[in-house]
């Protein structure tokens, strides 16, 4: 299959300076970075680095070169900038037009994206543009071989992600297309520390706007800028409005979730008190979230929040593959269940098998009368009080079931 300026056919060995850079389109808001960002700069960085390629990060914005020295700090060794006051707020054609010239000048051949609503907004876009593939809501991302009956192919991304509802886990290959392109769930990358040591190049992206004479971008090879047309911008942002997170699952220590066997809108109340006794956030299940118990930016799973805080109490979840993905990274898990065979359990530390609405009761007595003890002891100087609330740890045998 002969290749053209958007099509490259086949796959490279690592360290082949044709195999391309891997790239992450870096999402910028209130002049910060999003956090998804630089989650995939981190996983980018180990994927070049299995490649024996450079890792590179593509920021589109205005007053946007200020980001990136905390870019190549997280892994980036080029940074890509079009900076110009008429690209402030993404618009999708305009960004569209700017990722997907830049892709055709310089060959990439992996192209990563938040799957945020402006990464699964735009990676779509530059994917037509390319005519090639884009996988969505990935929750992994390896690099492996692949063999046909007519040939090898080495150093493919494995595009992993859930799949038939979760029932299987499928990887996907693009053996014949680049840049091959995938969207990354946030949360499921770990978000490195950075090395404010590295160093790191920055490239400015010329841009050539309609009624502007054409641009040169001021690199030696003389590649010629991105230009625009007219319709790029057919659409114009009118007025944005925007709302404060009310819930930050993502960045608490402790996460109290309640499933479907909370029962109710009301029984949720339960699981609220819990939290606030904990100095934690509620989270929940997608049952009940489906259910209408709980809005759903509560909501916990390859549908909702990936999270790892330092506690997670399961309440009422029997624990679907699709939720045990989005918390089983927890650093201590603790399940309450009525059934004892519940998957939760296989995932879980410590668990409870009885009814949630009688353990938290208990569980939130314990607590205050632990937090009051501790209290008493110290002002007596005689020392700390022990934990009063224990936990078996848990068993159970590894299960489907369905997100409750």
């Amino acid at each position: 299959m002969a290749s053209d300026p958007t099509t490259v056919s086949g796959a490279t060995g690592a360290g082949d300076a044709a195999a391309g850079d891997v790239w992450v389109f870096v999402e910028v808001g209130g002049g910060r970075v999003a956090e998804v960002s630089l989650e995939l700069l981190g996983k980018a960085r180990e994927l070049a680095d299995l490649l024996g390629v450079r890792a590179a990060a593509v920021v589109v914005g205005a007053g946007v070169r200020s980001l990136a020295g905390s870019l190549v700090a997280h892994g980036a060794d080029l940074v890509y900038l079009a900076d110009d006051p008429r690209l402030e707020h993404y618009v999708a054609q305009p960004y569209a037009r700017v990722l997907a010239g830049l892709i055709r000048r310089e060959r990439p051949q992996i192209v990563l994206y938040g799957a945020t609503t402006t990464g699964r907004d735009l990676g779509p876009r530059v994917a037509s543009t390319l005519r090639t593939g884009l996988t969505a809501d990935c929750t992994d991302l390896q690099i492996g071989d692949h063999q046909t009956r007519e040939q090898s192919y080495t150093n493919l991304l494995y595009q992993i992600r859930p799949a038939f509802g979760g029932n299987i886990i499928a990887t996907i290959v693009s053996p014949e297309h680049r840049p091959q392109m995938a969207t990354v769930r946030e949360g499921v990358m770990r978000l490195a520390e950075p090395d404010e040591a590295r160093q790191g190049e920055i490239v400015e992206i010329a841009l050539s706007f309609p009624g502007e004479p054409p641009a040169g971008d001021g690199r030696p090879d003389g590649r010629p800028a991105v230009a625009f047309s007219d319709d790029d911008f057919a659409v114009a942002l009118v007025r944005r409005v925007t709302e404060e997170k009310r819930v930050d699952l993502k960045g608490a220590h402790i996460i109290v979730a309640g499933g479907s066997g909370v029962g109710s809108k009301q029984g949720f109340a339960l699981i609220h008190e819990l939290a606030h006794t904990l100095g934690g956030v509620v989270g929940a299940s997608r049952a009940a979230v489906d259910a209408g118990y709980i809005g759903r930016e509560h909501q916990v799973g390859q549908t909702g929040t990936t999270v790892r805080p330092k506690l997670y109490i399961a309440a009422g979840i029997s624990g679907s593959v699709q939720h045990r993905a989005g918390m089983d990274q927890s650093a201590r898990i603790l399940a309450i269940n009525t059934d004892p065979q519940a998957p939760i359990f296989s995932v879980a530390h410590y668990g409870i098998v009885g009814d949630l609405h009688d353990v938290i009761p208990k569980m939130i007595r314990a607590y205050k009368t632990k937090e009051t003890l501790a209290g008493v002891v110290g002002a007596s100087g005689v020392g700390d009080a022990s934990g009063v609330v224990g936990a078996s740890r848990a068993g159970g045998s590894e299960g489907h079931g369905s997100d409750a």
